[in-house]
């Protein structure tokens, strides 16, 4: 077995399609057939099912895949370590984040220290935030961005800024005249709020669960911004952070009962070797947050 049959075989497992893995691996297609079949002579069993020009990986072949992700995974990671032990490597920061604006200050003050340092970022969906447990698990990222605790016992979590929770009302609504609410008054208003799973939508219910109230959910949303558009039309109310930028159309009320605020923090997984780059990022986030600067 062949670490280049490795890397073949988790071209083919992931596009299911073996002139399409040819063309990304830029190999003939003939020549990647016979790679994979004497992989599969090697471990003795088939690991695809073949229906004419169609493949799939078959029950061998998802387990066998596991282990492959396992076993490159840890060779990127020795690799990494040893070019850090070298000092060969600028050093990359490979991020995962549901949104860019509350960090974007944070990668710019650091590269501005740290100019040979690379991020490379990939967004997620915030209703998809669990994503990053698979991220994280596989080693296709460093560190993510996270507003909810990702709960795996293997993930270490930085909270690097803590935020105020705020009721955003319509500048119609009868409350706008105030400044200040506790929840349970807001028990017959119309919430709009994230739809059932978003980790958001969890942190809110354990507002109102503290408060003692049920809510009225007029309407459910995925994303930030269709959340705060739905307030802004006066359909309802809505859990918002403090920073959240001013808006004429928009009231947003301190909640004075129970305490409400949201925790950001930066995760990584503890069994997977971090760069160089990557520690010097957290200590600075460290350094950062004790100026109270991000998400600002």
């Amino acid at each position: 077995m062949e670490l280049l049959q490795l890397h073949y075989f988790r071209t083919v497992a992931k596009y299911e399609h073996m002139t399409k893995a040819a063309e990304v691996l830029r190999i003939a297609q003939p020549a990647l057939s016979k790679t994979i079949s004497r992989l599969e002579e090697d471990v003795g069993v088939a690991l695809f099912d073949r229906n004419n020009r169609q493949i799939r990986l078959n029950r061998f072949g998802k387990a066998f895949l596991q282990q492959v992700e396992i076993a490159l995974g840890a060779l990127d990671e020795g690799r990494r370590e040893l070019t850090d032990m070298l000092g060969t490597e600028q050093g990359t920061i490979r991020l995962a984040t549901p949104t860019l604006n509350r960090l974007s200050s944070t990668i710019s003050e650091f590269r501005k220290e740290n100019p040979e340092i690379i991020f490379r970022v990939t967004q997620i969906p915030p209703a998809s935030s669990s994503d990053m447990v698979g991220l994280l698990e596989r080693g296709d990222v460093d560190l993510c961005f996270i507003a909810a605790p990702l709960n795996q016992s293997w993930i270490k979590e930085q909270i690097v800024w803590k935020a105020e929770v705020c009721l955003a009302v319509p500048i119609t609504h009868p409350l706008a005249g105030r400044d200040t609410i506790t929840l349970i008054e807001t028990a017959n208003e119309a919430y709009i709020e994230y739809h059932a799973g978003h980790p958001f939508r969890q942190i809110n219910e354990a507002y109102c669960e503290a408060a003692g109230i049920s809510r009225n959910i007029i309407c459910e949303v995925d994303e930030p911004s269709a959340l705060w558009s739905l307030v802004q039309a006066g359909l309802g109310i809505a859990f918002v952070p403090r920073n959240t930028n001013e808006d004429p159309h928009v009231k947003l009320l301190s909640i004075q009962s129970p305490v409400c605020e949201r925790e950001f923090s930066i995760a990584w997984n503890e069994k997977r070797y971090l760069s160089r780059a990557s520690r010097r990022y957290l200590e600075f986030l460290e350094s950062y947050k004790q100026h109270d600067l991000i998400g600002q």
